[in-house]
């Protein structure tokens, strides 16, 4: 409520210098205070416009009948003229920001008014979580049964508030705390049960759309979640493939542009070839009304969203989220399996000086494979794998050649470690790191 209080009544300067508001950058403070005086204003008119006219039907039927008759037909008359005309007199501006008009299936990506007031005078005691990233390393092990099983997965969506970068901080909504969600692992032929927990200080409801599910909205009309609710569905992977999930509960962009995605591989009855190490790793777009490099706690910009102009593009969820976590050895062969939460763009994937020796396209398994390929595209809301044989030691970058992508965050760093290889790669290199 201090809060609340601070930007009905207070100013710029005095919030600035108050510790526990520091969080909020200053413009983010601007437009909440325009919001919500706005939003009072309405409220205000609103009231007193019904008042005015209560009072007058009042006053009409008094001439003809009695007082109480009077008073009860004024009731249920503004009371009737209230709920006619609320979503009138709010077209759109029960949704943050106010007069965001889209053409889609559902509500536009503004945020719903309630818990956009709610965030702010509860925010202080959501979860704060110390790292935002999913460990690229995650990754379950291949599966060595040769038959199809029921398998049992547990998920939890829940909202918290962690950096994009130091001094930076975003409200993430995720799959059990992590950008990307875990990486899930089933076989060909397998029956999945799985069960979808909203946890309670959500503010929130979520679902799931997993696309290697086939049925009405990948199981998303079956999640549908408050804070607190849980459901649990049950489907068949019937295609092998690398698939993208997602909440798909609406506005389906704004919650993926929060960060709920998230891998699922359904590995071939033959399974996949056997490789050294594993890496799991997704590119998102995040929004913020705060330039870029802007510090305190951002707030979405569903404007930005539609426009298609993210201030953060990232691997797993923050900037140098695959830095320092992704290890491997010379003569080792390493599988990458990468996908695109989006929204809007398309990701071109690229190891600098490496070459990936396979790629399954759109991760696509029993189809055509590519071989020898420098770049390979991953659509949003999909995925590839790329398969390579680690041959010179060194510190090799992962970008999305769409290279200003890279000031935006979009890059991550594979480690490689061993003896030199003068035959592949030799010469005298300049102190420094290069790139190209």
């Amino acid at each position: 409520m201090k809060l609340l209080a601070q930007i009905l009544w207070g100013s710029k300067a005095n919030l600035k210098e108050r510790s526990d508001f520091a969080i909020i950058s200053p413009k983010s403070y601007m437009e909440m205070l325009s919001l919500v005086k706005f939003t009072l204003i309405q409220i205000f008119g609103l009231v007193i416009s019904l008042a005015v006219a209560g009072f007058f039907i009042f006053w009409i039927i008094r001439k003809f009948h009695s007082r109480k008759i009077a008073v009860v037909f004024s009731i249920i008359l503004v009371g009737i003229s209230f709920f006619l005309f609320m979503p009138y007199a709010f077209p759109e501006r029960l949704q943050y920001p106010f007069f965001l008009k889209t053409f889609g299936p559902a509500e536009g990506p503004g945020l719903p008014l309630k818990n956009v007031f709610t965030f702010f005078l509860k925010g202080s005691g959501m979860e704060k979580v110390s790292s935002i990233a999913r460990n690229p390393n995650d990754v379950p092990a291949p599966i060595a049964r040769t038959s199809p099983k029921q398998v049992k997965i547990e998920l939890e969506t829940k909202e918290v508030i962690a950096e994009m970068a130091p001094g930076i901080s975003f409200n993430y909504w995720t799959f059990n705390g992590t950008v990307p969600g875990p990486f899930l692992r089933v076989r060909e032929g397998d029956t999945v049960e799985l069960t979808l927990k909203n946890h309670p200080s959500s503010l929130y409801h979520h679902n799931i759309d997993l696309h290697a599910v086939i049925g009405p909205g990948g199981g998303a009309v079956l999640t549908s979640i408050a804070p607190g609710e849980s459901k649990t569905m049950t489907f068949k992977a019937l295609n092998p493939g690398l698939y993208v999930y997602h909440c798909a509960h609406p506005n389906v962009a704004a919650h993926d542009t929060h960060g709920m995605y998230g891998l699922i591989l359904v590995e071939p009855k033959t399974g996949l070839p056997k490789v050294d190490r594993e890496f799991y790793v997704m590119q998102g777009e995040f929004y913020s009304t705060g330039g870029l490099g802007k510090k305190g706690l951002q707030i979405f910009d569903a404007q930005k969203m539609l426009d298609g102009q993210p201030q953060y593009v990232v691997f797993n969820g923050k900037t140098k989220g695959l830095v320092g976590n992704m290890k491997a050895n010379v003569g080792e062969s390493v599988r990458i399996f990468i996908g695109n939460g989006g929204v809007n763009f398309i990701s071109s994937f690229h190891v600098i000086g490496e070459i990936f020796d396979t790629v399954y396209p759109e991760a696509s398994i029993g189809g055509a494979l590519f071989k020898n390929v420098q770049t390979t595209l991953v659509p949003a809301g999909g995925a590839a794998i790329t398969d390579f044989k680690l041959e010179v030691p060194g510190r090799y970058i992962l970008v999305d050649h769409a290279l200003s992508r890279l000031e935006r965050g979009a890059w991550g760093v594979l480690e490689v470690a061993g003896n030199e290889n003068a035959e592949v790669f030799g010469g005298s290199a300049e102190s420094g790191e290069h790139g190209h």
